[in-house]
């Protein structure tokens, strides 16, 4: 797929197929998350990939809205450090958030779906994936083979007019 149908094609997919996700192909996801901007080249991620079915049961418990964890091919927990302070805490946000966009456009890229969840249970994330003190999960994707039908360029979107969205040189 061309980057700006990727771009287009990518939906937050919850229901997968049972198709395993290639190796190489969560691997070129990973390096698109680990080739992601970074403030001050700080690279503050982690990835833990997860593709075994009970260990994603029990990562799908980490919060409320992550119930399709369980039923990916895998999961990428991004991990990060405990930031120092507010400013850290804000560039950790931006730092995480370029990583997980860029994930899901290569994941788009290859025909994969992706699907993203917040953490708030730490303990059940720490139990399940075992990262160090000082770390916590951030976020968790859930990849797999869409359900309901193929990524496709979308036509209509549930998103503000562009004109509207858009403003030149001042508000």
């Amino acid at each position: 797929m061309e980057t700006w149908d990727a771009l287009r094609a990518r939906r937050n997919v919850r229901q997968f197929t049972s198709q395993p996700v290639p190796d190489d192909a969560l691997d070129r996801i990973l390096d698109a998350g680990r080739r992601a901007p970074s403030a001050s080249n700080w690279q503050p991620w982690d990835f833990v990939v997860v593709t075994d079915r009970a260990q994603l049961a029990e990562l799908a418990k980490v919060w409320q809205g992550a119930g399709h964890v369980a039923g990916a091919a895998a999961a990428i927990a991004l991990v990060a450090p405990e930031p120092e302070d507010d400013r850290q805490a804000g560039l950790l946000q931006y730092d995480l958030g370029q990583a997980t966009y860029a994930m899901t456009v290569a994941a788009a890229d290859l025909g994969i779906g992706t699907g993203h969840a917040a953490a708030t249970d730490q303990r059940q994330a720490k139990a399940v994936l075992g990262f160090p003190d000082g770390r916590f999960l951030a976020y968790v994707l859930s990849v797999g083979y869409p359900a309901d039908k193929p990524l496709a360029v979308l036509t209509r979107l549930d998103r503000r007019p562009f004109d509207e969205v858009v403003h030149r040189g001042t508000w």
